[in-house]
Formats: structure tokens, sequence, C-alpha cells
């Protein structure tokens, strides 16, 4: 071998592959299949000879039963190896219950033949088991298994939360690419088609009809195209179309929701989206052509483009040399530059998108072909496509992910939707669940007048509840949060930040005081239930952090008439605070109505900067709750309040709200919750005040008010300047419709951050156009919060 030259650097051995860290959804290998068993929920999988089965209690505490089937339906335990030891109680329980979400499990059941009159099951963990715990099994035969989370409807005061399973199953014989399991129908379908790898195939749908378009095995792309089939009869063929679709929605990407819809160049709404399960598509433009591949270097490669004109031709659509389509999983984004750029795909197996048929339709679907690129995650597969009867009903939702490895929630209704959907249809999707945004009778303005002055009702259920409890919950709440938890007395709630080691936020949140080793932690993500379990393990504490958000849907009642009108509903026994006594950020326990009546918690806090309650219910008193609110609101003029009402009178009040406000890369000094940080008078250490000391002796930024000249209107993001030089940028603005002003929520260096200084909010490039502005102390609105002390 010859020597290299002496400033050359020599990399002896072969290539290292390239092995990003994925997902465990994204990156699981051919034989390993992972499902969710909600909380108070159940699942059944099919299983083979050799199978290994690993049945996981995600958050610790949550009982489980097991059972399997033969082929035919008969119950037996020895399919796994084991056997039953006692009744299937829970299960029995859960499938006898008028729970709607259930009604698949039961039909599925009732499918399979399988009876569980005097079944007896498999029972696993308990009340003590911790947090990760797994049990394990190898199937002996081929059946169905059975994995029930069996749960009551939580006691508040026992914090007795259901909470999710995760079953694994490691196939003796690994899948082929095609042979992941597709999800259930989602009710019985009309149309079964499968679109294998690099083709495309046609078919019409009726009006009305549902089409289901699931990608098979994760990260393949799949263009969709479709005409009006009573202009086809006549020789139009206009597909959806780009141009108009975008102009009518103001949106780049497809989303589910009650504006989702796709367009021809006639106006003429073809398609509505109703459940997505991905959340990432592409920005809607041309499905891939040849000429695409041809400036390449691939001449002659298949293409969705050449694939459409082949399987519309029986229909006589004639062909283009490049269709416009709804490219449904193709990861696509529009960069600050205007940019477009591409990756692999954010879908995985059984993600699907449903859309609805607005006329009869002639459709095209493909399995892209291109593996020149990450499109298709370098791996192709098939598409499937389903059809159901225009007479099923689906509600409509999106995905929401707690974290990159947890499966799928779609969006739910809350317990008091029904309640508000009498009121608006003006619903948002927000962290997973259907909140209203505005009122046709109430608009946001009116409502924020109904709170500063009389009475409002708003759905908060979305705020994500966590029960710790154990010997180390102190230990542990005092750790991960900012303020001193060991002050806090039994019935008293605290307001706290939560921090990364390096001083960034987590969250913020407060949290209820239950007794002595039992506290309910209410904040706006579920990151902050998944940090606290990672310190609870890395530390070894004994403590459990079980999720209970789905047990306990709230409501927030706020205004000045707040205390009259709660008083009137709320009955407390004689060891808890009535209404009229209970104390700001405090909380008693009660019954709506008298001691029969529906169990609640209420909380003397709020998000508005008046005075306040929060009640908090399960989901089975919700309608009773929003209606005894309700009634005995309407003497005091109550009025409903949606997000775009809430947000002006938080924002007014200087309430942070996560992503706008704060992040992972604001402390709380930059985020003006400073106050939550005793960095002098607590004396035990906590996560992150190490880096905290350090921020607030060299501070760069502080957390402002700014009041804006004229009505130009300004927004999250924009940039504040002095001169050239941008010094900050602005959270969260509004006008305020008590004094006509524009005002704002801003982060700005601390060279520039005395009240009074002159300071400019840069619009279009920042500096085309300036708004003129100056800082000022913050909040806006009653800044000793007398108001909500009151």
């Amino acid at each position: 071998m010859l020597p290299l030259p002496p400033d050359t650097l020599f990399r002896p051995g072969p290539p290292q592959p390239t092995r990003a860290r994925r997902a465990e959804a994204f990156g699981r290998a051919n034989a390993l299949e992972r499902y969710s068993v909600p909380g108070a929920g159940a699942v059944v999988v099919q299983i083979k000879p050799g199978d290994r089965i690993e049945i996981a209690n995600d958050e610790g505490g949550q009982r489980c039963e097991v059972l399997a089937a033969h082929p035919d339906g008969r119950l037996d335990a020895g399919l796994l190896g084991w056997q039953a030891d006692g009744p299937a109680a829970g299960l029995r329980a859960l499938l006898t219950s008028r729970e709607p979400s259930l009604d698949a499990l039961r039909a599925r059941l009732a499918a399979l033949g399988i009876a569980l009159a005097d079944a007896r099951a498999i029972g696993l963990f308990g009340a003590t088991s911790r947090a990760g715990e797994a049990v394990g099994f190898t199937a002996q035969g081929e059946g169905w298994i059975i994995v029930a989370a069996p749960g009551t409807p939580m006691d508040f005061e026992a914090q007795d939360t259901a909470t999710p399973l995760t079953l694994r199953i490691t196939r003796a014989t690994p899948r082929v690419t095609g042979g992941f399991a597709l999800p259930d129908p989602l009710a019985d379908p009309v149309l079964e088609l499968r679109v294998k790898s690099a083709t495309a195939e046609a078919y019409v749908v009726r009006a009305g009809e549902y089409i289901q378009i699931l990608d098979v095995d994760g990260r393949q792309c799949t263009d969709f195209q479709c005409f009006d089939a009573r202009k086809v009869d006549r020789g139009i063929f206009n597909p959806l179309d780009v141009t108009t679709t975008r102009t009518l929605m103001g949106h780049n990407y497809p989303m589910p929701g009650l504006h989702a819809k796709y367009y021809d160049q006639d106006f003429t709404a073809l398609v509505e989206v109703i459940q997505d399960t991905c959340g990432r598509h592409d920005t809607f433009g041309l499905a891939c052509a040849s000429k695409y591949y041809d400036d390449i270097g691939y001449p002659g490669h298949a293409n969705c483009s050449d694939n459409f004109n082949r399987a519309l031709d029986p229909y006589g659509i004639p062909g283009r040399a490049g269709w416009m389509a709804a490219n449904f999983f193709f990861n696509t984004g529009i960069d600050a530059h205007g940019v477009v750029y591409a990756d692999e795909p954010w879908s995985r197996p059984g993600d699907y998108v449903l859309m609805r048929a607005l006329t009869d339709l002639v459709c095209v679907s493909s399995a892209c072909p291109d593996d020149t690129s990450a499109a298709n995650g370098w791996h192709l597969t098939d598409i499937h496509v389903r059809s159901y009867a225009a007479t099923e009903r689906f509600q409509r939702a999106s995905a929401w992910r707690a974290t990159p490895d947890a499966e799928p929630i779609m969006t739910r209704q809350s317990a008091f939707y029904e309640n508000f959907a009498a009121l608006t249809q003006d619903f948002v999707e927000y962290k997973g669940f259907w909140l209203p945004n505005s009122f046709a009778q109430t608009d946001p303005v009116e409502s924020y007048f109904a709170c500063r002055e009389g009475v409002v009702v708003m759905d908060l259920s979305a705020l994500r509840k966590f029960e710790v409890t154990g010997p180390d919950a102190e230990a542990l709440m005092n750790w991960v949060l900012t303020r001193d938890v060991t002050k806090l007395g039994h019935g008293q709630i605290v307001y706290s930040a939560m921090c990364y080691p390096h001083g960034g936020m987590i969250d913020d949140g407060t949290l209820f005081r239950l007794g002595p080793q039992n506290f309910r932690w209410i904040g706006g993500s579920d990151e902050g239930g998944v940090w606290m379990r990672e310190e609870a393990e890395r530390l070894g504490l004994n403590v459990m952090i079980r999720s209970s958000t789905d047990q306990m849907h709230n409501l927030a009642v706020q205004g000045p008439k707040s205390r009259e009108l709660m008083g009137q509903i709320v009955w407390t026994p004689r060891h808890q605070p009535a209404i009229p006594d209970l104390g700001w950020f405090r909380f008693t326990v009660g019954r709506l109505g008298g001691p029969e009546g529906a169990p609640i918690v209420v909380s003397r806090t709020g998000y508005t900067g008046e005075l306040g309650y929060e009640i908090f219910c399960h989901p089975k008193d919700g309608a009773q709750v929003f209606e005894a609110i309700w009634a005995a609101g309407q003497p005091l003029g109550i009025k409903p309040m949606g997000l775009a009402g809430l947000d002006l009178v938080r924002i007014e009040a200087g309430l942070v709200f996560a992503g706008y406000d704060f992040s992972d890369q604001t402390d709380p000094f930059e985020a003006g919750v400073g106050f939550t940080v005793p960095l002098k008078s607590k004396t035990a250490d906590f996560v992150g005040r190490e880096a905290l000391i350090r921020r607030k002796e060299t501070p760069a930024r502080k957390f402002v008010g700014l009041e804006i000249e004229g009505q130009d209107p300004v927004g999250h993001g924009d940039c504040i300047r002095i001169g050239r030089a941008q010094v900050g940028e602005i959270c969260s603005a509004m006008r305020s419709p008590r004094t006509n002003t524009l005002i704002a929520l801003a982060r700005i260096d601390v060279a520039h951050a005395e009240p009074g200084t002159a300071v400019e909010v840069g619009r279009l490039d920042g500096h085309i156009k300036r708004i003129a502005a100056r800082v000022t102390s913050f909040p806006h609105y009653d800044p000793k919060k007398e108001r909500p002390r009151s």
C-alpha cells in the first residue's frame, strides 16, 4: 500500500451504516407489533404458535385481565401457557357498561363467537405495580388474545384512575412487505381495494359515502385525485384543483375539521376530510410525473401521473403529463425562504385519511413509486382503500400523540361537548379534544365583557391531569417543580413552573395537595407526566404518576358573579370548605346540588384574571354538571366563552401560554413567571436550580408588556426592533376591548426592557413596515391580582 501524503487523514475500516435513532413506532422490526390498551378499555389481537407476547404496565398501578380464545371462540388460557386464576369480572363490567368507545370491541367479540358469561381470566399486576413492569407469554397455538385494563369511574379522593397498558407481540414468522395487519374496518366496508406498490387504481364512490385511504406498512406516499362523476358523464373532466382549494381553504396542508374540503376549478366541493391519523401531509401540489424523473437522470421511471392515466382511461378521462393530487403521507413543507423541502413520511403502519364524498365521484389512488429519495422511506410498499356506506357516521378527528413513541389518540369530545354544540358549530382541535372556539350569539368580545363584569362558563377539559401518589410523592414533586412543595397544606394549590436541567420550561401548572403523599398535577402538556415518570425511575423513588385526564373533565366558571353561581349548586360536607369560604388557590370536594349529587372537585383557580372557579367531574356526570351551571347562571346573565374569548382575558391579565409565551428555550424569568422560582427560600434542590441561578444573575431577555400605537394588528412571532436591530419578539397580542388599544406580551433584550422605551414592531420583512410601540410593565390588567383574590 502506497504511503499517503503527510497531511491526509486516513480512516481505517469499512463504512459505518446510517442509523438514526427513531421512535419505536417508526423503527420497529418487521416482527414487532404494538397495541395500546386504553385505561378502562380492551383490545383483541390474533396470535399464532410461537408468537412472543409482552404486556407492560405503562404508568403503574393498573390491573390487567388476559384471556385467550381458540379460532372457534372457545376460551382457553392454555393457549398462552398459563392458567386462569379468577373471573373476568373487570372485562365483563366494561362490556356491560354503556360506554360508546367499547361498541367496536363488543361487535368484534360477537363476530368471533367469544362469550364471556362465565369467563375466567389471567390476572396481572395490581395497585402497587410499578411503571414499566411487564409480563411475557408465548402463544402455544393459533387464536386470539384479549387484554383488558379494567377500571371504574375515578374516586377523586382515592385517585384510583384507570391507565393504559401496552401489548407487544413479536411474531414467530415475521411479516413481509404488505403483511402488516391492517386496522379493523371502521364499519362494514363497501369496497376493499389493494393498490400494489408503484401502481394506481381507479374506483367509484357515491355521494355521502366515505373513502378510507390506508398506509399498509408505513412511510408510503399516496396521491389521490377525483372527479365529479356527473360532470364526467357530460365530458367535463375537472379534477381537484390546487389553486382553488388553497384559496378557499386558506391553508397549505390538508387538515381535518369543519372547513377541510377539496374543490375543483368550478368551486364544486368534491370531498371533505373527516379523520386523519397521521397529521402531516404534503402542500398539495403535483403527483410525480415522467419529467421529474427524466430531469434527475431516471428516464422511463414509473410515476404516479402515468399510472393515473392508465387507471383513468377506462372511464374516458383524458391523460395528462402531470396530475395535480392530494399527496397524502408525503412529508413536505415550506421553509422561511419559501422553498419546498421534503423528507421521509410521518405515517406509520395502519395510518389513514378518511374522507366523505360530497357528490358521486370517480376516484384514483396511487402507491407512489419514488425510490430515488426519502419520499417513501427508501422502501416502496402498498396502499389500501376502503369505502363505507353513506348511512355510517364517523366523528371528525385527527391524531394526537402525547410523545413520539405514543400510539395515536383520535380527537375526542369532552363530557360537555354536546352542551356546547347546542350553542356553536365552531370547534377547534386542541391537544386531542374538540373545544369550542367562538359562539354565534356571543362573540369573543361579548364573552370578554361577560367575564370581566358577570360570569362565563368554558370547557378546559384538555388540561392534563396526573395523580401523584406514594411514599416519595412529596419528594418527587419538590424535585421536579420550582416551588417549595413542602409548604403546601392539605386543600391548598400552588402554581409552579417545571423545568429541564438547563432551565428551559417543560410546562406550567397547578399542584393540588390531597393528602400527606397525595398530589394532583394539572398542566398543559403530556410531557410533564412523562418527565415526572422518568425522574422517579432514574432516582428510584417509590411513587406512581398516573394520568387521569380522561377521568376528570372540567369547566371553568369565571367572573365577579361566579361565587354567587357556584354557591347555589355546590354542596360540601362539614369537613370541607363551603364555596363562600373557599380561599384563593384552595379546593374543596363536594357534590352537585346535595349529598346525593354527582361527586365534584371545585378549585378557586382560573385563567382569566378574575374571581373564578374550576369544577372537575367524571365524564359520565358532565351533562348534569353543565346543565346545573347553565340553569343557575341564567338569572346572572351567564355567557359561554370559547378559546378565542379566553385568549383576550388571559393576555390582558398577563397569563402565559405554552408555545407562545414560553418553551423549553425560555426559563421562568424570561416567561414572566419568575415568582415561581424561590431561589432564596427553597432549601431543597430541584431540577434546573443551578441553571436558573446562573440565568437570573446574567439575564439576557425580559418578559414585558407592550402598548402598540394605532390599530394595525400584530401577532405572535413579529419582531421588535430599535433601528435596524431586532431586540425582541411578540409572544402574544390582542386588541383590548376594555381600552380599545393593541397590547402585547413580549420578550425583549434586557438593555431595552425599561418601561417607556420606544420600540417598533416590524411587519412584512420587519423593515418595510414598522408600527410604533412602547414597553410597559405587565400585566396590563389588575397587576396586583386584587380581582381573583376578592
